[in-house]
């Protein structure tokens, strides 16, 4: 007796595969970013500085310099709301102009010495041989210099401005940059899409500035904005010892003005001092989160 077999049901169609479209690396760097709380933190203090700074003498006007009231008045009081120094000039005053200097020369110190930093050590680490020797060495000249006196000395032979003290601050800060910039062109500079620009006749000009350097970024973006808290710090030191602009008011020209007064007077020191602090601290956590979202490595934890 013949059996017939089952009639074999045919197999599923299998579904097309769906495509994981990629996501861009600079949205999630920028997600990354919006995840870190400290970072978003850091982000809106320094908003709420900068409105003082910009908006802040529009909403304010006033004169930072000029006498409003009895010296060493105590703060929240109806004349000043948060005291005046030794002069009887206003605290509060002093704080909201004097946030348009030190961010000015902090911004400005930073920008000077990146651009030096990134420039020295991306010829250093890309022509290495002779012109990396030649440029370490003046790099480390600069780093072993004490960058305090130096900055002080150049601030002293051209007369004291708002100029002279970014040009100081720029020009004895940027050796950390060099020596970052130049261990990201070592990295870089061997890679396959390197050697293809190389193949094709690409100048040094464009392999340098258009094919390196946007891949040395990230940690170079991290540290631009760590150097602008260290300059606004460094401003804030150069003003303490009495070398700031005295035509413009700044945080560290207020502290510098009343540190003699600091017992009777701690008003003057103390709202001054929280001022840098909150910036130093909003852009430090900044730098931070920017580290964690463009770091690959970090990304991953």
């Amino acid at each position: 007796m013949s059996t017939t077999a089952p009639p074999v049901s045919p197999l599923p169609a299998a579904r097309p595969a769906t495509a994981v479209q990629a996501e861009h690396p600079a949205r999630e760097a920028l997600r990354m970013f919006l995840r870190n709380p400290a970072a978003i933190a850091g982000l809106v203090m320094l908003a709420a500085v900068l409105l003082v700074a910009i908006a802040g003498p529009w909403v304010y006007p006033a004169d930072p310099f000029e006498i409003r009231t009895m010296p060493l008045t105590p703060p929240f009081s109806e004349e000043a709301w948060l005291g005046s120094d030794q002069l009887g000039r206003d605290v509060l005053t002093g704080i909201v102009y004097g946030g348009r200097a030190t961010l000015l020369v902090g911004a400005f110190a930073a920008l000077l010495s990146v651009a030096i930093g990134v420039s020295l050590g991306a010829l250093a680490g890309y022509y290495g041989g002779r012109v990396d020797a030649l440029l370490m060495r003046v790099t480390e000249f600069f780093q072993v210099l004490p960058a305090l006196l130096f900055a002080m000395v150049v601030v002293t032979l051209f007369s004291p401005s708002l100029v002279t003290v970014t040009l100081a601050i720029g020009i004895v800060s940027w050796p950390g940059t060099a020596r970052l910039a130049r261990a990201e062109f070592l990295k870089t500079k061997s890679l396959e899409f390197v050697r293809a620009e190389r193949a094709i006749g690409a100048r040094d000009a464009r392999i340098i500035w258009k094919v390196i350097l946007p891949n040395a970024l990230p940690s170079l973006v991290v540290s631009a904005t760590l150097a602008v808290g260290a300059a606004i710090l460094f401003e804030a030191g150069l003003s303490f010892l009495g070398l700031g602009d005295p035509n413009q008011m700044s945080w560290g020209l207020m502290i510098g003005s009343a540190r003699q007064y600091v017992l009777s007077c701690w008003w003057a020191v103390a709202f001054p001092g929280a001022a840098i602090f909150v910036t130093v601290l909003a852009v430090s956590l900044i730098g931070d989160g920017l580290n964690d979202a463009l770091n690959p490595k970090l990304r991953e934890r």
